[in-house]
């Protein structure tokens, strides 16, 4: 008897991996190693536990929320974006919830396993996952809420699991403190990478921030909000006894500056090209921050 028979549909294992696009895991990821790093704890014996945890961050917490959101976004993709596995057919019926609970179910299963501190991370963030795309709250809907959820799922969170994973407990003040700076100044991101959609926005009800401020207005916002929090981490990091590490995130920061203005000319050609430069001068930037604390001990 065939599977179709059982009603089970022929997925194929790449429509599925599409479904869970892993362009999107590097962020979470990269995030769980600065905390990682952040953490002072030598990785020589720990390393498995960080490896596990890195692939929790990315393939099984970011996938299942890209689930999670493609499932709740199949109206809209109709018209956007008809290509999608679910829109298209490619993933039929009720199998996008269901590929969507299974993996966070897996997810959680893992971080139950890496301990207390990043299993009730993960919750949270798998709670983030469906109030920023599920009804009632749908938190996509709104640009400021929605930017914030995204920016702490994809920074704060991972960075702070990270640091939690390795110290078996609860992380240092430092740390979260640099996890929440850098969540917030993702909110700026999460702006900029909402320009290439300004019209499905509108028309769908999607209230993101270039389609309620306008391009012009939403990017200077957005700059503003990217570097803030930055200069923030400089003056933590001056206070901290941190001068070098300090000297190297203000420079970051300045190449930031010395790109933005070409951005603020022509926001919508030029999002996509700051977020391949400056926003990698920004992870670079966590990188740095991450590496102070570990110096400091």
């Amino acid at each position: 008897m065939s599977s179709a028979t059982l009603g089970a549909p022929r997925i194929a294992p790449g429509t599925v991996v599409e479904l869970l696009k892993p362009i999107t895991w590097f962020a979470p990821m990269w995030a769980f190693g600065c905390g990682v790093v952040s953490s002072g704890v030598p990785l020589r014996r720990s390393w498995p536990v960080a490896l596990l945890g890195i692939v929790l961050a990315g393939p099984l917490m970011c996938g299942a929320s890209q689930a999670i959101n493609d499932w709740f976004d199949r109206d809209v993709d109709r018209i956007n974006q008809p290509g999608r596995p679910i829109p298209s057919g490619r993933i039929p019926g009720l199998w996008g919830l269901r590929i969507a609970a299974a993996w966070m179910v897996l997810a959680l299963g893992v971080a139950y396993a890496l301990g207390p501190w990043v299993s009730v991370t993960a919750a949270f963030g798998m709670l983030l996952a469906w109030t920023y795309s599920a009804p009632p709250l749908r938190l996509k809907n709104n640009g400021w809420w929605g930017n914030l959820a995204v920016g702490l799922s994809y920074e704060g969170l991972p960075w702070f699991a990270g640091a939690a994973v390795m110290r078996a407990g609860l992380p240092d003040a430092r740390v979260v403190a640099l996890a929440a700076l850098y969540s917030l100044g993702a909110h700026g991101i999460m702006t900029l990478n909402d320009f290439k959609s300004i019209e499905g926005d509108r028309v769908s009800g999607v209230g993101s921030l270039p389609a309620r401020l306008g391009a012009a207005r939403a990017c200077r916002l957005a700059c503003l909000v990217m570097i803030l929090p930055q200069l923030a981490v400089v003056a933590g990091l001056l206070r901290w006894g941190l001068p070098v590490h300090a000297a190297i995130v203000a420079a970051l920061v300045a190449a930031q500056l010395a790109l933005m203005p070409r951005l603020l000319r022509d926001p919508r050609g030029e999002a996509p090209r700051y977020n391949a430069t400056g926003t990698s001068l920004y992870v670079l930037g966590m990188l740095a921050a991450a590496l102070a604390l570990r110096v400091a001990g």
